[in-house]
């Protein structure tokens, strides 16, 4: 494929080279937390004198802080330039890989986490806000799929070089947070980058607007587009849809290890099955154009009983094969659900807002994660079960009646994948 080939965006063309700019952001988007995992368990090796609440610093802190720097990253970009917002983020983010090998205390960790955390924050919503900055309609869906894709296959990567790297040293492991590079080295062609308009005529975007991009944001619109404002109430309800299906994929991230060693399944088994996951959440956003195809209207509510038939499905299952094929069945409904709500996201605001918007909808992405250990302990108390199994049961429930209202309410905005995104031809 030539480097100069045009892409549709729906608004006119961008060159290859600017397609790459943009989707390589998404390389980065879900390493943070990555490379600390693999030592967790040898932290107290690493440092004897650190305590049980700094080794529960170090993976919760981070996220803690990536939340409202997500919001404030969304709330900057209305008013000022998303490439210099993108350039300090990636800055700070590979001064934090570099400094992960100076670390020498459990403190200095803590504090490089925290700023990673924020570096990641600033980042975040802007990988996905480029993505609605340059493409509309069916095209910023197939990119958002493609984003999506990306973003888990860089996870996916990052887990096995992340493996390898651990068993030499376990400062090793941070060279993934270097990653930034590649986009910082792409900049270029997103600072300079154009849309051009197609040679028939202009595309109109829905709700009455014509839009020609800048990488840095900036459009030169007509109407809709020098306004601003998020139509709350149906953003809302996206967010309860991400919101909901992130905390039910915390089954797998967060208690598969436990359930798998009450099976006595070993840790590369395990690591087996949560790469699985990651690959199938990563395919799904690949293949969302076919899946719309194939499913038109219904694909949302396709892709939560997906979700709810593999949790039910890892609640029974009592041998590596079946956890595996229960983590396959939630990813791909996860891999849809997720690009599917992102451009739900930017439809529910104004051109100038959409990275706020989707600020908003990744903000409770990342509380979701946070708060998902709290809120199935609590359950545990109140309903007095230790099982590991318990998990799987809940978020089954919790995503059953997520498909139910879906059912039920399939014709409103939260549910409904409109006609027009079928981009399986295109």
């Amino acid at each position: 494929m030539k480097l100069n080939t045009d892409i549709q965006t729906g608004n006119g063309t961008i060159s290859l080279m600017t397609l790459v700019a943009i989707l390589s952001v998404s390389l980065v988007v879900n390493l943070p937390g990555l490379a600390i995992t693999p030592m967790l368990s040898n932290i107290k090796h690493i440092f004897p004198s650190s305590s049980e609440l700094e080794v529960q610093m170090l993976t919760v802190l981070p996220n803690l802080f990536i939340i409202p720097f997500v919001l404030l990253s969304g709330k900057l970009s209305v008013s000022r330039s998303k490439i210099m917002l993108l350039i300090s983020g990636l800055s700070v983010y590979i001064v934090c890989g570099i400094l992960y090998f100076f670390a020498k205390s459990m403190t200095d960790l803590i504090v490089i986490s925290c700023l990673l955390g924020i570096s990641s924050g600033v980042v975040i919503p802007i990988a996905a806000g480029l993505v609605a900055d340059y493409f509309t309609g069916q095209y910023r869906m197939k990119q958002l799929g493609v984003k999506s894709g990306i973003a888990n296959f860089a996870l996916v990567l990052a887990t096995l070089v992340v493996g390898v790297l651990a068993k030499e040293s376990w400062r090793l492991p941070f060279v993934v947070y270097l990653t930034p590079i590649i986009p910082l080295l792409l900049l270029p062609f997103l600072r300079y980058g154009k849309i051009r308009p197609a040679v028939a005529a202009e595309a109109s975007i829905p709700g009455g607007t014509k839009k020609t991009g800048h990488a840095d944001g900036r459009t030169e619109t007509v109407s809709r587009s020098k306004q601003t404002g998020i139509q709350w109430g149906k953003l809302s309800g996206v967010v309860l849809l991400y919101g909901i299906a992130t905390f039910a994929c915390g089954a797998i991230n967060l208690y598969l290890p436990f359930l798998a060693a009450q099976f006595g399944i070993d840790d590369s088994a395990v690591g087996m099955i949560t790469a699985l996951f990651f690959s199938c959440i990563m395919l799904s956003g690949f293949l969302l154009p076919r899946a719309i195809h194939v499913f038109k209207g219904t694909t949302l509510n396709v892709a939560i009983f997906m979700m709810c038939a593999g949790l039910l499905f890892g609640y029974f299952a009592h041998d590596a094969l079946f956890l595996g094929v229960s983590a396959c069945m939630v990813g791909l409904g996860y891999g849809i659900i997720q690009p599917v709500a992102y451009d739900k996201a930017v439809e529910t605001s104004t051109d100038i807002s959409a990275t706020f918007a989707l600020s908003v909808l990744l903000a409770a992405n990342y509380l979701a994660i946070t708060i998902t250990p709290f809120v199935v302990d609590f359950f545990k108390d109140i309903l007095h079960i230790r099982g590991n199994q318990f998990p799987y049961l809940l978020d089954t429930v919790i995503v059953g009646v997520l498909f139910a209202v879906s059912v039920l309410g399939r014709d409103r905005f939260t549910f409904k994948v409109d006609a027009h995104l079928d981009i399986h031809e295109s």
